[in-house]
């Protein structure tokens, strides 16, 4: 004969009830968040980026952007950038720097950005040979890139200029690119 299955122990039945709403609301909180999805674009790119020092000395021509991770302009243009560093990984340097973070002040002064995303065009060389500001679709990009790779003029794109040799004057302090928001 078989026995009987034990009752239930006094609270057995109220813990079962909260492991259940808890997990329904752990799994609401994750779908809400969009799940257990890879690191954004953005974030992914960053972290992969070589340093600045190194990209500049290493023969290839570099496309440098300061973004910031509350830049809506930045976060829809990543999956572009991300492309475009993808296609080029062996013949482009994309390196990304938050001005956001303290540790890359020196270089959000010396690039003088004042709005995000900033893009600091460099040549095989290292030399700074263009500046762009604003979002840039996929499109312009890629025309970016190829003409940094092949070694051509940048395309005539709107806030798109090339940029001086000239001896800069002193900058005075001014709004920053984290005064907008």
């Amino acid at each position: 004969m078989s026995s009987p299955a034990p009752a239930a122990g006094p609270g057995q039945r109220e813990r079962l009830i909260l492991l259940v709403i808890a997990t329904v609301l752990a799994a609401t909180v994750l779908w809400l968040r969009g799940g257990l999805q890879p690191q954004a674009p953005l974030e992914a790119l960053a972290r992969r980026s070589p340093d600045l020092h190194v990209a500049l000395g290493n023969g290839h021509p570099t496309i440098l952007e300061f973004y910031a991770d509350w830049c809506e302009a930045c976060r829809s243009m990543a999956p572009a950038m991300d492309s475009v560093e993808s296609s080029y990984r062996q013949q482009l340097n994309v390196v990304l720097l938050n001005v956001d973070n303290p540790r890359w002040q020196p270089e959000v002064e010396r690039y003088a950005v004042n709005g995000i995303p900033q893009l600091e065009l460099f040549d095989r060389t290292g030399t700074a040979i263009g500046r762009s500001i604003g979002a840039r679709s996929a499109t312009e990009l890629e025309s970016l890139a190829r003409a940094l790779v092949n070694n051509e003029p940048l395309p005539a794109l709107a806030g798109v200029g090339a940029t001086s040799n000239l001896a800069l004057a002193p900058v005075i302090p001014a709004a920053g690119p984290r005064s907008h928001g």
